[in-house]
């Protein structure tokens, strides 16, 4: 038996790590330039507000999970109170999330690749999967290995990023685009430059930059001691919205005028460029890259646990639910691979859309899986009203909170909707539920 369990040898701080390393990754080091070019320094609030709901999101995943003994993911919980179909629903669709997300760390890395080199862009991208891979295959604590070191790269990128803003700052460094200040957040238009309809846009690529932050919700099935680290990572999620999101905005919208930086170049890059250190723009060139590689890491341990989940639960085929010697689930982590090297075809085929594209589709996705997190615990509250009086990790506010983030997720979906440019990647993804919800009936998941 102990062959077929997921070996937990993720520890304190190969959580606390994963815990940042999956919220900082392409959504901020790249993706942040075009959610600034739409919304101006009001980037900020939107930060803000998703990163709060965010945040309800995952202390209900946390009440959730500790809440019984036998859960190795939201899948689980989905099960149980939402029944079968709709686990079913979403442990494929969570998948899917993850498969979109990291074919845009994949097409990322191309990118990064030729501030260098001008090769063609798939070639680094099958390179970093090939790696990737190797290492995921060996045990889960290379991963959380893997994952600390990348996580500890972006922490010290962003400190150094936010020191330089601050001394800056105090000098009154001038740069080409002008003096490094304040005013720079309302000098050029204003707070809201591109007034109302820009600050609304800009959600789509945020609540992309966040996605990920879930993955400590995953790897509860492999950390030593769920009941203090799980609370120990959700816990810290606001600081960490506080420091390494809105703090990080607010230095590079205090270097640059937000006129400045454009949608298809890191803003970090362009921040160290424009103080004239070239030296120092290639580094973090370097670090926006391995951001990039540690997402499309995280990507393939939560695709290949989802697959392993799945597996064990017949929802998918027999084989995903299946161990290594070193207790990882090979097949699965084959599988996601395979597929996630379309990344490489995608940037070939239409690189200009690419990123626009996959991006669109997997926030659509993460809010379903979130908006099930939410709703089961709205159903948990209610059918199990002994276990959250005894939890030790309750949800605050409770259910109003649950339902004000649903309605800021519905409205984001409005927005899509609305929008040209993620309104086509909108109507595509229903055809993935409706796929989904005819194999439930085919497989005859109740």
């Amino acid at each position: 038996m102990a062959q077929q369990e997921l070996k937990r040898d993720l520890e304190n701080r190969h959580v606390q790590l994963i815990a940042i390393g999956g919220t900082i990754g392409t959504g901020l080091f790249l993706g942040s330039g075009k959610a600034i070019q739409q919304a101006g320094p009001s980037i900020v609030l939107t930060y803000l507000i998703v990163g709060i709901a965010v945040f309800f999101v995952m202390r209900a995943l946390g009440e959730l999970l500790l809440s019984k003994a036998g859960y190795q993911s939201f899948t689980d919980i989905a099960q149980d109170y939402l029944g079968e179909r709709v686990a079913f629903i979403t442990g494929w669709t969570y998948w899917f999330c993850w498969i979109m997300t990291a074919m845009a760390d994949v097409i990322a890395v191309g990118i990064y690749v030729k501030y260098w080199f001008d090769i063609p862009q798939w070639v680094p991208e099958l390179i970093c999967l090939i790696v990737l891979l190797g290492l995921n295959l060996l045990t889960v604590k290379n991963f959380g290995e893997l994952e600390f070191w990348f996580a500890l790269i972006k922490v010290i990128t962003i400190l150094a990023l936010i020191g330089l803003g601050i001394v800056l700052l105090v000098i009154g460094f001038k740069t080409e685009a002008g003096a490094v200040s304040v005013t720079n957040l309302w000098n050029h238009g204003g707070i809201f430059p591109n007034g109302i309809t820009g600050f609304l846009l800009s959600f789509q690529m945020v609540v992309f930059a966040f996605v990920g932050v879930e993955l400590v919700g995953v790897s509860a099935a492999e950390t030593s001691n769920p009941e203090k680290n799980i609370p120990s990572a959700i816990n810290k999620i606001p600081m960490r919205i506080l420091f390494f999101y809105v703090g990080a905005i607010l230095a590079l919208l205090c270097i640059n005028p937000w006129t400045q930086l454009t949608a298809g170049e890191s803003p970090f890059v362009r921040t160290f460029a424009l103080v004239g250190v070239p030296v120092a723009a290639g580094i973090i060139n370097f670090v926006v890259l391995t951001s990039a590689a540690s997402a499309c890491n995280s990507g393939m341990f939560s695709t290949s646990r989802i697959l392993y989940n799945l597996g064990n639960k017949n929802q998918a085929p027999k084989s995903f639910g299946k161990l290594n010697k070193n207790h990882v689930p090979r097949n699965g982590l084959l599988i996601s691979t395979l597929i996630l090297s379309g990344g490489a075809l995608l940037s070939k085929l239409i690189p200009e859309q690419a990123f626009g594209v996959v991006t669109t589709i997997s926030a659509i996705c993460f809010i379903w899986v979130w908006g099930v997190v939410l709703i089961s615990h709205i159903r948990y509250k209610k059918q199990q009203p002994q276990l959250h009086a005894a939890s030790k990790f309750k949800a605050p506010w409770t259910p109003f909170i649950n339902y004000a983030v649903l309605v800021l997720f519905a409205i984001i979906l409005i927005i899509m909707l609305i929008a040209d440019e993620t309104r086509p990647a909108l109507l595509l993804t229903p055809l993935w539920f409706v796929l989904l919800f005819a194999l439930s009936y085919i497989k005859r998941v109740r």
